[in-house]
C-alpha cells in the first residue's frame, strides 16, 4: 500500500499519478486532502465551485457535486480513469481511499511527501468546501 501526503500537492499532478498506480494494482491512500491545491486564479475557482452548489439548490436537474474535500480529489481522480464504471477502471476506484486529515492508523507509516513548495497562484480545497 503506498501512502501519500497530499499537503501542497497540485491536484491534477497528484490525480495522474495516484490513477496509474491504482490500475496498476496497488492499493493507495491520500492523506491530508483539504491541503491539496488547485493552481489558478483564485477568483475563478471560488466562482467555479460556488456555481456548481447553486446549481444543486436552486431545483434544476443536474449531477449532485459532493463538496468535502475527500470527495473533491477522489472525483479528479475517477476524472483521470479510463472506464470507472466497468472493469479495471471500477476495481482501481475502489483501491484508492482519501482522507481529510491523518487518521491514527498511518501516523507512524512511511509516507510519499507529494507536495513541493507554493506556486504564486493557488487555492487550497479547503478554502471552497463546506466542511473547513
Amino acid at each position: 500500500m503506498k501512502i501519500i501526503d497530499g499537503k501542497n500537492a497540485v491536484l491534477g499532478r497528484l490525480a495522474s499519478y495516484v490513477a496509474k498506480e491504482a490500475l496498476k494494482g496497488e492499493e493507495v491512500a491520500i492523506l491530508n486532502c483539504g491541503e491539496i491545491i488547485i493552481t489558478g486564479s483564485k477568483k475563478n475557482i471560488k466562482e467555479n465551485f460556488e456555481n456548481r452548489k447553486k446549481r444543486i439548490g436552486s431545483g434544476q436537474q443536474g449531477p449532485k457535486v459532493s463538496m468535502t474535500s475527500e470527495k473533491i480529489v477522489k472525483r479528479a481522480i475517477r476524472g483521470m480513469l479510463s472506464n470507472h464504471r466497468k472493469g479495471r477502471g471500477k476495481e482501481a476506484l475502489a483501491r484508492i481511499k482519501c482522507y481529510a486529515g491523518m487518521p491514527e492508523e498511518f501516523k507512524d507509516k512511511k509516507m510519499i511527501v507529494a507536495g513541493k513548495e507554493k506556486t504564486s497562484k493557488f487555492v487550497q480545497i479547503k478554502e471552497i468546501t463546506e466542511h473547513k
